[in-house]
């Protein structure tokens, strides 16, 4: 451990130009460079309450907070772990002539994913204020799910950008992968509804939901210790999933150059 931690101590001036790098390619030729990042999530949820309001939450004032909240983490799970699945052979190229931790590149990828998603949370914010939903010391606690959910993306998109090197066609199967995940995490709609239709198993297994699930409550200035289960099972799973994302990766990390 002690090798990996001074490894990562001598690349950490990369990782940051790799970070920065990232952040400077999502807005490449946008008009609206860094403040897309404010005004996409606000748009979505935007379109969302119009859409689902009519259905899911008529006579709730804060539905849009409801539904925002679910879009910023999904989203950046999302983004996240589709980043660093096309880390390796988006840096092929350094990768064939400059020898760095091979990690170094998804966990990148993560980084400024999460950067530009805390930046988003701007808006979460500001609609939370102008609608009512003022924060306490439970709020607080918003930093649990945000902390499990950076390391269950590190972990997942470990995995994938591992998997990537050696099944090209994982890009499109991840894709319809995330269309079933987001609509297992109750996004715009209440899964507490759907306990009574026998479905309740399918949230009880999803940790993305769970860190939505929690997230929600800090933010409406509920306990998440109400119910412990929402907040060390998605815990367990991102600590167990990052192990073995880094262990899968180190097993096959040198067979990398044969395929990119």
């Amino acid at each position: 451990m002690t090798k990996y931690l001074k490894g990562f101590a001598r690349y950490r001036f990369l990782l940051r130009e790799l970070v920065k790098k990232g952040i400077k390619l999502k807005y490449r030729r946008s008009y609206l460079g860094i403040i897309w990042t404010l005004l996409e999530p606000l748009l979505t949820m935007m379109v969302l309450t119009l859409v689902f309001s009519t259905f899911y939450g008529r006579d709730d004032r804060s539905f849009p907070v409801y539904v925002l909240t679910g879009r910023l983490l999904y989203s950046f799970f999302s983004q996240g772990t589709k980043s660093a699945m096309k880390s390796i052979r988006g840096h092929a190229g350094m990768i064939k002539k400059v020898y760095v931790p091979k990690y170094i590149y998804p966990l990148s990828c993560v980084i400024y994913n999460f950067i530009i998603f805390l930046l988003s949370l701007i808006v979460l914010v500001a609609v939370s204020l102008f609608l009512g939903v003022y924060p306490n010391l439970w709020t607080l606690t918003a930093i649990i799910p945000l902390f499990t959910l950076f390391f269950l993306t590190l972990g997942v998109g470990m995995v994938l950008s591992t998997l990537a090197v050696f099944f090209r066609d994982l890009e499109y199967l991840w894709d319809v992968g995330l269309m079933l995940i987001m609509y297992t995490c109750a996004i715009f709609y209440n899964a507490e509804r759907l306990v009574k239709t026998g479905t309740a198993w399918v949230f009880k297994i999803n940790p993305l939901y769970a860190c939505i699930k929690t997230f929600r409550d800090a933010v409406y200035g509920d306990s998440m210790f109400v119910e412990p289960y929402w907040v060390y099972m998605p815990l367990i799973v991102a600590g167990a999933t990052c192990v073995i994302g880094f262990l899968f990766f180190k097993k096959f990390q040198d067979r990398f150059i044969l395929h990119i």
